[in-house]
């Protein structure tokens, strides 16, 4: 997991409208840290969360944009559009602009995530800043996921 990165590539209008940190103003080893130690917690790794996810994304893909049903009881859809994104931590390569809803139905509870959500967990172990548009709490997200402890 690499975690050196150029503070400016998480700011707003550099990768994406929004930027990676919303209005959290710690820096982002620090959120790093935080959630780090929330997967720890909760028994996962970072590869973990991120190839559940990745599942996810792939059987979503094959519904062309609609809700495709996961058993025992999920459904999820993926947005395409066009163009990619840069890792903010200057990782040369592009992820598709992709955006994944997926829906527990049995908890009634709902996540939405990117493509380059699932690299930023996976290689980086960042679930962006408190406040970000596509910040995923870890703990929650693993509840929703229904993998860990």
């Amino acid at each position: 997991m690499t975690n050196s990165h150029d503070n400016d590539q998480m700011r707003p209008a550099v990768i994406t409208c929004d930027g990676f940190l919303g209005t959290d103003d710690r820096p982002v080893e620090e959120i790093i840290r935080a959630d780090d130690g929330t997967v720890k917690k909760i028994g996962l790794t970072h590869r973990a969360i991120a190839e559940r996810m990745e599942y996810f994304s792939r059987e979503a893909k094959k519904g062309l944009g609609e809700f495709v049903r996961l058993e025992p009881h999920f459904e999820a859809a993926c947005e395409m559009a066009r163009g990619f994104l840069s890792c903010p931590f200057g990782e040369p390569g592009k992820h598709r602009k992709a955006v994944v809803t997926l829906r527990n139905l049995r908890q009634k509870k709902e996540v939405i995530f990117s493509g380059l959500n699932v690299h930023l967990i996976a290689e980086h172990g960042f679930y962006e800043g408190k406040g970000s548009c596509f910040r995923l709490d870890p703990e929650e997200l693993a509840k929703v996921l229904e993998i860990g402890g």
